[in-house]
């Protein structure tokens, strides 16, 4: 035995958004047995293998249309304006756990958008909250995960910027001044959620304390890259694990302090399996 004293850090795991969001779900689940789900609940497929065999039907947007007369949860990712309308035309009941921060973006964004105002969106592409955000301005955002899409020469002189609520506060930050500093002027929008910003310092704090630290997260998770590079900045010896068999005994040394964190969508159940692992080398 290699003697490994394992801390599970108090602030990962889900945000509040997605654990409201898999209430709902379960409440429903247990009454009915069923549930459709439109998109993955929550980017971290332990936890939809999870609820998946609780009943939990995963859907896309094509088998949506073709959905008739039954409950449809909406994740807390959001969703577009085009999703409700569908409901209406088929009949649908929509549970709706879209996250009350993205709510209030959409209605932001929406408002903007009403008053003519040329909109950004500093999102990844394709991404559910985004396409979800998209929708208020009948697709006619601009949406960039990385400055250098933008050509700042031709950008126009007057732009409102605003974030996807899991985008990094200080990349946001830097991207509005390299605008200002173009000349560009910028009606700016911190929509990012401080419950998943925090995080970001709070991994900073706590990747420091451990010799080693294993980050548990969904490849999926926009959030999980994020994070899991700040603790890899600040602790090298960073690895990066969706669930517990993927762990290697040779990354660790005797008597090492060893610390577990996750994205915000990652399941406290899924860090302690992880730490369980790592107690038996």
């Amino acid at each position: 035995m290699k003697n490994l004293e394992v801390h599970i850090d108090d602030h990962s795991g889900f945000c509040f958004g997605v654990v409201y969001a898999i209430e709902m779900a379960e409440e429903i689940l247990d009454e009915q047995g069923y549930l459709y789900c439109l998109g993955d609940i929550v980017h971290n497929d332990e936890e939809v293998n999870r609820l998946t065999q609780k009943g939990l039907k995963i859907i896309n947007h094509e088998e949506l249309k073709t959905l008739n007369d039954q409950k449809v949860l909406i994740r807390a990712h959001g969703e577009p304006p085009s999703t409700y309308e569908l409901a209406i035309k088929n009949n649908l009941t929509l549970i709706d756990a879209s996250c009350p921060v993205v709510l209030k973006l959409q209605n932001r964004i929406k408002n903007s958008f009403d008053k003519d105002e040329t909109i950004y969106i500093y999102g990844k592409h394709g991404h559910a909250e985004v396409i979800g955000l998209l929708g208020q301005t009948s697709n006619k955002a601009v949406v960039f995960q990385d400055i250098s899409e933008l050509d700042l020469a031709t950008l126009p002189k007057n732009i409102t910027l605003y974030s996807q609520t899991t985008k990094s506060t200080d990349k946001f930050y830097e991207i509005n001044e390299i605008l200002k500093n173009n000349g560009i002027s910028v009606n700016t929008n911190d929509t990012i959620c401080r419950q998943v910003s925090n995080r970001d310092k709070e991994l900073r704090a706590f990747a420091e304390r451990f010799d080693k630290i294993i980050f548990v997260s969904g490849t999926k998770s926009s959030n999980g890259k994020v994070l899991y590079n700040v603790c890899k900045e600040k602790n090298p010896n960073t690895f990066f694990v969706s669930n517990a068999e993927q762990i290697e005994s040779d990354w660790f040394n005797n008597n090492e302090t060893i610390g577990i964190c996750g994205a915000t969508s990652t399941p406290m159940w899924l860090m302690e399996q992880v730490r369980e692992k790592v107690l038996t080398f």
